[in-house]
């Protein structure tokens, strides 16, 4: 160990020299605060004060990060906007089309309605291929690829890969629910024998649950001179069965009838526990088939389809054709009338009111010499009626359901548009159980949520996200690209004789293009998202608002006022040369100069 040597004056002089270099150090910072304007060069020079510092550069951080993320998402809530906004339009332009042209000189426009239709899918399919930064904005969590086909495919399909457009399904759908040869009576047989003609439904259980029409109320206003005799029917039983056990993840598509006689799809996915919109997987096939009639609640199935495998089918039989008989007696006088009102598969309903009459006539029926005659005469005027409402009504109720079928398909394994099933002659007998590979899929999104919105969320904040998904399959966009194919599908000619026709069409395409009873409309849509605009909005302004604020302890923290740091500098380096002055002075002092 060595001892320092130690002499009078020594601890002064120590403790002067630390000072002198504590005040050298002291001028170097300053002069180095003055020259970069930051309080130290390391988060350590900033002594107590390098933890606020280091907070607020994390917050800030993440700030910068949600300022970002919001900016990017505005940017495609606009996008978004803009398309809805874009298919409202051409939608509101097609609704009053449709009603100029109804009546009046506006007739004369009908020609053209077919061509200006289809050139309004285009516009719609162009708005709903919109993307943003390269990602496509309504195909949901599929934003690599464009979410919908072009409008000369969805119309007319893909001739080379043997895939049908919506035009071939309408064609397809208006045969088997008119029936064929000549009148159509929309597949309800007709006959008369003796004085009795009899109306009744198709013997085939699954013909009288999906086509033409159904036979409803029939009244007669004297029915002394004509009786009605209409026991109602009874509908089929459906049988599902699988063709071999569905595995994890398998779609079904099953079709159900409404209480209002319309059909309704229900689409149930095959899991291991089942859930929610799935059917629980058995320990065999017949085990999920019964799986598959538990999660469908009762409701009255009159068919189903899916991929092979795993080969759903819905098997119909029992139940009893609904069925009118309308019986001639003597006491028929002119005037007397009877009402038949038969079902669409929409739902709706049309009223056929056949009046007896001296002469036949649209609507009425000649009083024969007997009732024999007479009944023929009521079997030819209730052919002619039928005919009438199946080729307007029926054929336009037909086209839209065909359409909106088309529609709502997607890419997903037993999700492709429902076809028609026939026999050898022809006849539709039902649906095609695997429709796969026969139809154009309109829509290559993805279909997997529940929710639209949540395939996209934008984080804005540490505890909230933005929904501002998606889907070009949403039901308003159906709805909207359903009465434009239809539109499109379908021609009509100028003159007032065919108003008929054109009114049932327009009334079911204005219906889809301002849809009611709770369905969601382009309006909504184009709500929701400008809510989410502004969210982002608000959360943009505030994250900004709080950057800022951080922004100044930050500065507080690490930067320096150069006027201050200025004037410590002139006051230490004035301190620091006094002192090298007096320690000069006192290292020349000895005991000569001192006397």
């Amino acid at each position: 160990m060595t001892i320092a040597p130690f002499a009078a004056g020594t601890a002064a002089s120590d403790l002067n020299t630390r000072r002198l270099v504590a005040m050298k150090a002291q001028l170097n910072d300053l002069s180095g605060q003055l020259g970069s304007g930051r309080t130290a060069e390391t988060y350590g020079g900033l002594g107590a004060g390098r933890t606020a510092s280091l907070g607020a550069h994390a917050q800030i951080s993440s700030l910068d990060g949600y300022i970002a993320a919001a900016a990017g998402a505005t940017t495609r809530v606009s996008l978004a906007t803009a398309s809805v906004q874009q298919v409202a339009t051409l939608a509101s332009s097609t609704w009053a089309d449709l009603g100029n042209n109804l009546t009046g000189a506006g007739t004369t426009a009908r020609g053209s309605l077919q061509n200006i239709a289809a050139g309004r899918l285009g516009g719609a399919l162009d708005a709903l291929n919109q993307n943003s930064g390269g990602q496509y904005i309504f195909g949901g969590r599929a934003t690599d690829r464009a979410p919908v086909a072009s409008a000369e495919r969805i119309l007319g399909g893909d001739p080379a890969s043997g895939l049908d457009g919506v035009a071939a399904l309408i064609a397809e759908r208006n045969a088997a629910d008119l029936g064929t040869g000549t009148p159509r009576t929309g597949r309800l047989a007709l006959a008369a024998s003796g004085s009795s003609v009899t109306l009744s439904e198709s013997p085939d259980p699954s013909v009288r649950a999906n086509f033409g029409f159904t036979i409803g109320a029939v009244t007669s206003s004297n029915p002394a001179g004509l009786s009605v005799t209409a026991p109602a029917g009874a509908p089929a039983a459906a049988t599902l069965g699988f063709a071999s056990q569905p595995a994890e993840g398998d779609i079904v598509r099953v079709t159900v009838q409404n209480p209002d006689g319309s059909q309704g799809f229900v689409d149930l996915t095959a899991r291991a526990t089942g859930g929610a919109g799935s059917f629980a997987i058995g320990a065999d096939a017949a085990a999920s088939a019964r799986n598959l009639a538990a999660a469908l609640g009762g409701q009255t199935v009159v068919g189903a389809q899916s991929a092979t495998p795993p080969g759903v089918a819905a098997t119909l039989a029992g139940g009893t054709p609904g069925a009118a008989t309308l019986t001639v007696g003597a006491a028929l006088r002119a005037g007397d009338s009877v009402q038949v009102t038969v079902g669409l598969r929409d739902g709706t309903s049309q009223t056929l009111t056949l009046t007896a009459a001296a002469a036949p006539a649209a609507g009425r029926f000649a009083i024969g010499s007997t009732p024999a005659e007479t009944a023929a005469n009521v079997r030819t005027a209730l052919a002619a009626a039928l005919d009438q409402t199946a080729t307007t009504a029926l054929a336009a109720s037909s086209a839209t359901r065909a359409a909106g079928d088309f529609f709502a398909a997607s890419s997903s394994p037993g999700l492709s548009p429902r076809r028609v099933a026939t026999d050898p002659a022809g006849n539709a007998t039902g649906y095609v159980a695997d429709p796969s590979g026969r139809s154009v899929i309109w829509y290559a999104g993805d279909d997997t949520s529940a929710d639209p919105r949540q395939t996209a969320l934008v984080p804005v904040s540490r505890d909230q996200s933005v929904a501002i998904g998606a889907q070009a399959n949403e039901p308003a966009l159906r709805a909207a690209l359903t009465g434009f194919a239809v539109l499109a599908s379908t021609s009509f000619g100028s003159t007032d004789t065919d108003n008929t026709r054109f009114a049932a069409y327009a009334g079911r395409v204005q219906g889809l293009l301002r849809p009611d009873g709770g369905a969601q409309t382009l309006e909504q849509m184009t709500t929701e998202l400008s809510l989410a605009a502004s969210t982002l909005d608000t959360q943009k302004s505030q994250s900004a608002a709080t950057k800022v604020i951080l922004q100044k302890t930050v500065d507080d923290t690490e930067t320096v006022s150069t006027e201050e740091v200025a004037a410590k500098l002139l006051t230490l380096q004035t301190q620091l040369q006094a002192s090298y002055q007096t320690t000069s002075i006192l290292s020349k002092l000895n005991l000569a100069s001192y006397l």
